[in-house]
């Protein structure tokens, strides 16, 4: 089983942060005009200009060392199968260069991004930490 430099519990917090970004779509209600109580009250999955979600997930890879944004992109090749988990360490080194800009833009650029963290994690040998489940509803 190949090393991660990030732990795999934070992988797993980013898999699931990263499910709840992507599954935003734009705005659709901009100006309903329908009725004026309501207008602004935009469905909470609307991707509006003054979320910062996206823009905290994208500061938070940039921080991220050289060596982790690799290992992310890394994990995003192996999830999709472009690379073996026996070619590991080669990935990891040659996987920034293969994005052609910068990591945090071309990770928020692949639709299935957090699923290919969970499967590159699955295939290299590791569990998909992602969190406590939510506890059951109550009976009804």
């Amino acid at each position: 089983m190949p090393e991660l430099t990030l732990p795999a519990d934070y992988i797993g917090q980013l898999i699931v942060r990263m499910r709840a970004i992507q599954g935003r779509e734009a705005e659709t209600d901009a100006d309903s005009g329908s009725n004026a109580t309501d207008d602004q009250a935009i469905d909470m999955l609307q991707e509006t200009p003054g979320d910062l979600t996206r823009t905290a997930i994208r500061q938070e890879i940039r921080g991220l060392s050289p060596e982790e944004q690799s290992e992310l992109v890394a994990l995003l090749l192996t999830g999709r199968g472009d690379a073996e988990p026996e070619e590991w360490q080669t990935t990891k080194e040659t996987a920034v260069e293969s994005t052609g800009m910068p990591v945090d833009q071309y990770l928020l650029s692949e639709p299935l991004v957090a699923d290919l963290w969970a499967e590159g994690l699955e295939r290299l040998g590791f569990d998909v930490p992602l969190g406590d489940p939510a506890p059951p509803l109550p009976p009804i």
